[in-house]
């Protein structure tokens, strides 16, 4: 088959020459039309992406679905719409970009850890600091009323309107923005050559600022500051360092530190822990934990046991940050601060637009643009409400003239050929504007009622007051600033709240971070807690812990449930102490463990200690008796009488051992240092009977021992109260008084039982008695009587005895004085509703209760648990 030329013939007359590609090429330079190409793109990204306006402080995309949501009627009383419907609606109408920028700035409006005051109320997962949203099709969202607000009189012609990508449509050059947004939520964007970074602040701190400015325009920045001190972040936190503020706000630029809001907490018995319930801003739980890891894996952070992330909507923010026994917690904490992102840093980039081209502005300059705008909005939002009362108060005129002549009127229309003719004579007759002779045409029959001749002339009355005052506005520029200034308060009572951030000028932790170039091992050495002297403390009602020093602690003993300190024992923050039960074991304590309570006007308050149940682990219907040293003699007597001096030679090896074999139920009741010869072993019993006998008379023995005989007892008595008087405090006779116990004076105090409830015991009385009254006698003897019972008491409820001044225990675990007056000399004891005021005691001034704690006694048994 034969191939068809491609050639066509010659036509007649001239011939165009054939067009080659080399002649569609343009000689151009390439650096003016780079030049002239970026300079293009970057102001495009400059004013139509990045930047925010500094008059309403949003960006176009922001704009565009405030303005978008607002047309579309998703008002706060309305239900929610799905975001992909919102989403589409922008895109197709206004922004002519992709559908994942505008989700994303939907999705930030609507976090509430985002912006300060969110613009969009979201409905389902819009994410959080660690993870992203959910897909536009699953999430719901509308305005908020804050928004609202920024969109409200768009229909007055308050902006400026321009056509959107296809010159279809309109959109707002800016909103109205009823609030400082640019200041209340902040901004962040990055543009080509330039970026924006603004911090949030507090609604009602700047619409303060605002105010100020409306009514002092010549105000400094200083002025400002007072009512606009710094930001205020949507996470709260706290803002360490306000130079770096005022800098931002005098030039625009500046930075600050952001530090979490944390809490040294006894998170159980024996830890404890950095409690986590702020972050810095635009920082999540799960970034601060990953940062611990790797520091505590790289050795740069030592004494970090466990980080639990307990975060939940009921709680909000939970991160508890465990500690290893014996390190101190603000210096651990001052390494977090170095090594986490539990402090941040912020830097202020005050970048926006302004008339269309990027400027940093101060403090100053933002609430002027601001205050500038807003006076314009009132002010073209009057003119236009004046313009249409003034145009309806014409028609108004003009209808009440037609009503005076009805008849005629009806009669020209009547005999009028056509619409045009009858608005000629009705101009011409009645002296009519053309608007006011059309508007007469148009109305309807039943508008001419003598009923709606009286509406008429109130609504002309109600329009020359409303146009009235809105020509004083226009006529005072300071009319028009109190408008002005009053619509910002009233936007600021409605949606401001409280201050989030806490401002501090500086701070200094309590324990310095170890050097940079420090080892592990020195670093982990720097954050533990150092060994000096403290007390370890024991309460009758089941509290124990630890001092911070051992100085300035004069009263051991609180007021509230803590009766007493029934255990005080000297010793150092890293050392260790025996714990006696009262099943005969002694439990090694490490002293670091219990948790640190401060001493303060010489008490110290238990309410941070750790109970004794949680603490220790003790068998079914054994209890913690008493603290001692590891190092001393102690004497121990239970409750059948029997008595043991033990020597220290306790195994190294064991956290526990048994102290005395105990035979059948009985049980200790008392352990303290008996080290001295001479020191005073004292028995008492519930039948009243007191022994005092040498310590000399009980040779020490091992720890399997079971001791001897201490008190001899009679069938039906039991011992409640076992305690040790040192030698040291019984005066010259007994070779000299110690210089701590100096101003001391050994007595005894027993508690009668009786039959009237009454300040935690049963009614009954109470004595006090010097302990030199007592005679000395030996061991496995049945002592003297101590106690004489009144009548309808049978026994002692408590018995003590040691250095005064003597405590009894009330039913709410007070500690209460017992006057000196109430020793009397036929044996008997005062009522115990003539014990007074609570008061403290020294060291030595240990109370006992029957059966080991206040708590055995009744009601006293939940005041105690409760403590």
């Amino acid at each position: 088959m034969a191939r068809r030329s491609t050639s066509r013939s010659p036509r007649s007359g001239s011939e165009q020459p054939p067009v080659t590609p080399e002649d569609q090429i343009v000689d151009i330079d390439v650096s003016a039309e780079m030049e002239t190409s970026f300079l293009e793109y970057a102001y495009s990204v400059i004013y139509s992406r990045a930047l925010p306006d500094a008059r309403d402080g949003l960006k176009p995309v922001q704009r565009r679905i405030l303005y978008m949501m607002s047309q579309m009627g998703l008002r706060p009383e309305k239900g929610h719409v799905k975001s992909a419907r919102v989403v589409g609606e922008v895109m197709g109408k206004l922004h002519p970009h992709g559908d994942a920028a505008i989700y994303d700035a939907l999705v930030r409006m609507a976090q509430s850890f985002s912006l300060r005051l969110p613009l969009v109320d979201g409905h389902g997962n819009f994410g959080s600091l660690d993870d992203g949203p959910a897909a536009p099709r699953y999430t719901e969202a509308r305005m908020t009323a804050a928004s609202v607000s920024m969109t409200t009189d768009l229909d007055e012609d308050v902006v400026d309107f321009e056509p959107n990508y296809d010159n279809q449509l309109t959109q707002p050059s800016v909103l109205p923005s009823a609030f400082p947004n640019l200041l209340v939520n902040g901004a962040s964007g990055i543009a080509v050559g330039m970026a924006t970074n603004m911090a949030p602040h507090n609604l009602g701190e700047v619409v303060a600022g605002a105010r100020h400015l409306i009514e002092y325009p010549e105000a400094t920045l200083e002025d400002l500051m007072v009512h606009i001190p710094g930001p205020d972040l949507p996470s709260g936190g706290r803002i360490v360092g306000l130079d770096g503020i005022r800098d931002a706000y005098r030039t625009g630029r500046g930075s600050f530190k952001t530090r979490a809001t944390v809490s040294i907490e006894q998170v159980s018995a024996r830890k404890t822990g950095i409690v986590v319930t702020e972050l810095p801003y635009m920082v999540g739980p799960e970034k601060v934990i990953e940062k611990i890891k790797d520091a505590v894996q790289s050795k740069k952070l030592a004494g970090i046991s466990d980080v639990l992330d307990l975060t939940d909507r009921k709680h909000g923010l939970r991160m508890i940050i465990e500690l290893k026994a014996g390190f101190n917690p603000q210096a651990v904490l001052a390494q977090l601060y170095k090594l986490t992102p539990l402090e941040d840093s912020f830097g202020i980039n005050n970048v926006a637009l302004v008339e269309g081209q990027p400027r940093t502005l101060g403090l100053v300059e933002m609430l002027q643009v601001y205050v500038g705008h807003r006076i314009s909005v009132v002010r073209r939002r009057t003119a236009y409400r004046l313009k249409k009362r003034q145009d309806r108060l014409h028609l108004v005129e003009g209808l009440l003239i037609a009503i005076l002549d009805i008849d005629e009127v009806i009669q020209i229309i009547r005999a009028a050929e056509d619409t045009a003719t009858a608005r000629e004579r009705l101009m011409t007759i009645f002296d009519l504007t053309h608007l006011q002779a059309e508007h007469i045409l148009e109305l309807r029959l039943r508008q001419l009622t003598r009923y709606s001749a009286l509406e008429l002339e109130q609504e002309k009355q109600r329009l020359e007051e409303e146009i009235s005052e809105l020509q004083a506005i226009l006529d005072s520029e300071l009319r028009l600033r109190e408008v002005v200034s009053d619509e910002l308060e009233q936007v600021a009572l409605a949606h401001g709240d409280d201050r989030r951030t806490q401002l501090v000028e500086s701070e200094t932790l309590a324990a310095p971070a170890p050097a940079k170039a420090a080892s592990s091992d020195e670093t982990a050495s720097a954050l533990q807690i150092a060994d000096s002297p403290c007390w370890a403390l024991l309460s009758t009602s089941g509290q124990l812990a630890r001092t911070t020093d051992r100085s300035g602690l004069v009263h051991p003993t609180r007021r509230g449930r803590h009766d007493a300190l029934i255990s005080m024992v000297p010793v150092s923050a890293r050392g260790e102490i025996g714990a006696v039960t009262s099943l005969g074991r002694m439990i090694r304590v490490p002293v670091v463990d219990m948790p640190a309570v401060e001493v303060a006007a010489g008490k110290v308050n238990l309410n941070h200690g750790a109970k004794v149940k949680d603490f220790l682990s003790l068998e079914r219907k054994e209890e913690l008796v008493s603290f001692v040293p590891l190092d001393a003699v102690i004497a121990l007597g239970t409750g059948a009488g029997r008595v043991k001096r033990v020597n220290p030679d306790y195994p190294l090896n064991r956290d526990e051992w048994e102290v005395i074999s105990l035979k059948g139920r009985d049980r200790v009741i008392g352990a303290q240092v008996a080290a001295e010869e001479r020191d005073q072993l004292v028995f008492v019993t519930a039948g009243a009977q007191l022994l005092r006998f040498d310590a000399a008379l009980v040779r020490p023995q091992g720890r399997t021992a079971a001791g001897m005989a201490g008190i001899k007892i009679a069938d039906g008595d039991e011992a409640i109260s076992f305690t040790v008087v040192p030698a040291a405090g019984l005066g010259d006779a007994q070779g000299g008084t110690a210089e701590e116990l100096a101003g001391w004076t050994p007595v005894v105090v027993t508690v009668a039982a009786g039959d009237e409830p009454l300040e935690g015991f049963e009614a009954g009385s109470v004595k006090v008695t010097e302990f030199s009254e007592f005679p000395v006698k030996g061991r496995s003897t049945a002592g003297v009587r101590a106690h004489r019972f009144l009548r309808g008491e049978d026994r002692l409820r408590l018995a003590w005895a040691g250095m005064g001044p003597a405590l009894g225990a009330a039913r709410n675990g007070s500690a209460r004085v017992l006057p000196a007056e109430m020793a009397r000399r036929d044996g008997s004891g005062v009522p115990l509703d003539q014990t007074v005021e609570a008061v403290a005691s020294s060291p030595e001034a240990l109370t006992r209760v029957a059966g080991a704690r206040i708590a055995a006694a009744g009601e006293a048994d939940g005041a105690g648990d409760e403590a």
